[in-house]
């Protein structure tokens, strides 16, 4: 109650209180306001980004969708707590990997449910619950159902928890022990009380192989229930304490008209039961959702607050890219160190943490430098790992990780370039004699292998001939530059950096000069026809897939003006699929290839089409990705387009430079912080440039020039300036 002196006529009382009223209101929005967003860096991350597809069918939705998931994780978390882009009327899994671009994983799928269970779940195919989601940020997940159920999510390192609100007397919390995205054939799960179950589950399939993994779970709720038990198939088993199989499960019906709010929590582990258990008494031995929220965002802040731009507020995509960008490779081991190698045994990591989920052929061009940058440490625990893999599996770098599975998926050896990229970009506590011995084995022993997967298919005849598959190849040469320069960096060896630079040259053997591509050749050296064997892009594309050394692939073709004249038929379009000829901005074997006009003498081309791409092919809506996110491939692509600098050249410390869209950016590297000034979501073109406030002419900037810190000033214009940076030439490594 407002009260006034008897004087003030009731007119004037009632405009008073109507001012003082408006007033406190626009106390109470703006409190609003800061509360949403007192969470910091995580709250402007939009999980929803890439988590559906543009509207193709079943069989084309790789297309244009990001293959992203909406509900929580920690950073590299083990634990994904979400609903999956594959089919997200299964409820809320335990495990998933973001972008990956085919079903897999999804353990442990849970729906809540209004009202008790009458018919078994079998598969969780049937319920749609038709989650609508309320509010999806970095650590934080909140949906209501069609039946007014209201879900919140969250997520520490091992453990995943929800808070489940229900609107009348009686909730059902169903849980599939026995169903994830694909097909399981061993699972089995007990009820040890009204409140806890427990069990484990293998790993299905994935992209058409075994996951070979077997995930353990520990799960317990606030509240205990008023019935609980099992089904398998079509079979309801009321009161029932275990349940084995496929299509199985358990159930918990709770009284809900006092205490609408149950709490769950799950703790998992790939190694043993028992690591589960002690994951969720370390981790989460509470039952305070809010503090897992709180501390969970704080991590998120950590990481996201490593960049910084102006107006970060209305940054959301490029801290939603950076989101993706730590989601991946994932913390492996339990609390106490142990974790399931790659020879399918026990191990204990001695320092640090053990990862896996290693998508290379994706991660090398963009992922694994961006964090090597930012988190160095984490970045060569990683490297660590991916070196005690190969150790286990049999000597030589794997493609694809998936748990403790050399998945054999995609081609080349990217696991070099990765390694090499790291190591250039900043991460190098790690072991690199060992790195170099493992990189060697895979290029030089045509039999290396990781568990079953050579690491190099075909290698024979490469080393003997010099020509092989031609996209695969052109891997390979990419590999051998960055294994050469690994050798240079890191030990300053010049005789094994130009034995391998002179075999990364061997894409010249791929070049025909009658049609003026690259092409495949048989075994006796005929030509293939130009459409055959590229990897999910044409043949097009695949032409500036040797940055390295693009000077002298564009002399063949006969210089300049006939390359610009490539590049600009290339980049009519920006949305191309596996197989049309133009750029495919939702794939990554042509990431690289805006930055080339900075080669031709044109960089004015290359700041015009990245700008293109950043606001044509991106969008702050579920379906703004233009391909697979791809583990953090996709996301560091764009946080690198926004920042103004990509890395081009594989295994070489440097940027090839376009115009930022922010008119700040703070780097903190661990040896200082780099400023960028300057940037302009709408202007794009450089009109000049200056380093640490002297004038820098050059496309090209080195790490070593900016890994202390430092400023870069950018002057952008509406107008193309055709002089700036075309003097100068980028580096180009020819034998």
């Amino acid at each position: 109650m407002i009260f006034f002196p008897k004087s003030v006529s009731p007119k004037v009382k009632l405009l008073l209180r109507k001012i003082l009223s408006l007033f406190l209101l626009s106390i109470a929005a703006k409190a609003y306001s800061q509360s949403a967003n007192h969470g910091g860096y995580a709250n402007y991350v939009n999980t929803q980004i890439g988590s559906k597809g543009k509207g193709h069918g079943k069989h084309e939705q790789y297309l244009e969708a990001g293959y992203t998931f909406p509900g929580a994780m920690s950073p590299f978390g083990m634990v994904q707590f979400t609903t999956t882009f594959f089919n997200e009327d299964r409820g809320f899994v335990i495990n998933q990997m973001s972008g990956a671009g085919c079903e897999h994983m999804g353990n442990m799928p849970l729906i809540p449910l209004d009202g008790d269970l009458k018919v078994s779940p079998d598969s969780m195919t049937t319920f749609n619950p038709g989650f609508k989601i309320l509010r999806s940020v970095a650590g934080y997940y909140k949906s209501s159902s069609d039946q007014g159920v209201i879900s919140e999510l969250s997520v520490t390192t091992r453990t995943g928890m929800g808070r489940f609100s229900f609107a009348h007397k009686q909730g059902t919390i169903i849980i599939g022990t026995g169903i994830n995205a694909t097909k399981i054939t061993d699972a089995s799960v007990k009820i040890t009380s009204p409140k806890s179950f427990e069990g484990y589950a293998d790993g299905g399939q994935f992209c058409g192989s075994p996951a070979n993994y077997k995930i353990y779970f520990v799960a317990q709720f606030s509240e205990p229930a008023i019935t609980s038990g099992t089904w398998e198939g079509a079979r309801l088993r009321s009161s029932d304490k275990t349940a084995s199989g496929e299509n199985s499960g358990v159930y918990f019906t709770f009284d809900t008209r006092v205490k609408k709010k149950i709490l769950y929590k799950v703790g998992i582990s790939y190694v043993s039961l028992e690591n589960a258990r002690q994951n969720l008494i370390v981790e989460n031995n509470a039952w305070n959702f809010d503090d897992v929220v709180s501390k969970t965002q704080s991590a998120w802040n950590k990481c996201l607050g490593k960049i910084e731009v102006s107006k970060p507020a209305d940054a959301t995509q490029f801290y939603t890219g950076l989101y993706h960008v730590f989601t991946h490779p994932n913390i492996y081991n339990d609390v106490n160190g142990e974790y399931m190698g790659a020879d399918y045994k026990v191990h204990k990591v001695s320092k640090g943490n053990y990862y896996t989920a290693f998508s290379n052929w994706d991660t090398y061009r963009t992922q694994v430098q961006l964090i090597a940058m930012l988190l160095p440490r984490e970045t060569s625990e990683m490297m660590s790992s991916i070196l005690t893999f190969a150790e286990q599996s049999g000597g030589g770098f794997p493609r694809w990780v998936l748990n403790s599975t050399e998945t054999g998926i995609m081609q080349g050896d990217p696991t070099s370039i990765l390694v090499a990229n790291a190591y250039a970009f900043g991460a190098n506590t790690f072991d690199l004699a060992k790195a170099l011995k493992v990189m060697r084995r895979g290029a030089e022993d045509p039999d290396t292998k990781s568990q079953k997967e050579l690491t190099r298919p075909m290698l024979k005849q490469y080393l003997e001939k010099g020509y092989m598959h031609a996209s695969m190849m052109l891997e390979y040469t990419s590999a051998d530059f960055a294994i050469g320069q690994f050798a240079l960096q890191a030990f300053q060896d010049s005789i094994l950096y130009r034995r391998y630079l002179k075999r990364a040259q061997s894409w010249k053997n791929l070049y025909n000069p009658q049609s003026t591509w690259l092409q495949s050749r048989n075994e006796d050296g005929s030509w293939k026809p130009y459409n055959h064997d590229w990897r999910e892009l044409s043949y097009k594309g695949y032409f500036w897939m040797l940055p390295y050394n693009w000077k002298k692939l564009i002399d063949t073709i006969g210089g300049k003006k006939v390359a610009e004249k490539r590049l600009d038929e290339f980049f009519s379009k920006l949305n191309a699929n596996y197989h049309e000829e133009w750029f495919a901005s939702g794939n990554e074997p042509d990431f690289q290839v805006p930055w080339a006009y900075n080669w031709t003498g044109q960089p004015y081309k290359t700041q015009n089409i990245v700008k293109r791409i950043i606001k044509e092919q991106y969008a702050n809506r579920p379906n703004g990705l233009p391909g697979n996110d791809d583990l953090g491939a996709m996301g560091a692509f764009y946080v690198f387009a926004n920042i103004g600098m990509f890395p081009v050249v594989p295994g070489l410390g440097g940027f090839s430079l376009n115009s930022p869209s922010f008119d700040v950016v703070k780097l903190h590297l661990a040896k200082g912080t780099l400023i960028i000034n300057g940037g302009s979501s709408d202007k794009a073109y450089i009109n000049n440039l200056k380093l640490n406030g002297k004038s820098f002419n050059s496309t090209w900037i080195s790490w070593n020039a900016i890994q202390k810190g430092g400023i870069l000033s950018f002057n952008l214009s509406d107008v193309p300036n055709k002089t700036w940076g075309a003097q100068t030439e980028p580096p180009s490594f020819d034998y």
